[in-house]
């Protein structure tokens, strides 16, 4: 009676050179760079939102009316036009902070296809550099 214990075969034939490990361990540097520019992405989107808000919430104010203004670490009291304008302001500088994350990001993940074709080039279903999020 002979038992066979399933289809296992040790992935013996598969050889990591130094030059490949290098390409595995540049790729994982390159997404953990990516998750964090997303999260950081999230954290100014986030910032540009309440921005938005301030500016819907300032435009019902009245003109009148002195508005408290967050500049570093002091709040200063300031017309609701000139509120409106540091806002406008704060809003085109937070876009910009996003446009350049999204560019860094792309960059990132461009590096990364690149790293794919090779790797599953030579490794094919033995290896895998999927995000399980993705």
């Amino acid at each position: 009676m002979s038992t066979s214990k399933g289809t296992f075969q040790p992935d013996s034939d598969v050889h990591i050179s130094y030059e490949d490990q290098q390409k595995i361990n540049k790729f994982a540097r390159l997404n953990a760079k990516v998750d964090d520019l997303k999260d950081e992405l999230k954290v100014r989107q986030n910032d540009m939102k309440n921005l938005e808000e301030a500016t819907e919430e300032l435009s019902l104010a009245d003109e009148s009316d002195m508005v408290p203004y967050l500049v570093g670490e002091v709040f200063i009291s300031q017309s609701v036009e000139d509120t409106l304008k540091c806002l406008e302001n704060a809003k085109i500088k937070k876009e910009n902070e996003i446009s350049d994350l999204e560019g860094q990001c792309e960059e990132l993940k461009s590096q990364m296809s690149e790293l794919k074709g090779h790797l599953y080039g030579k490794f094919g279903s033995h290896i895998n550099l999927e995000n399980e999020e993705d």
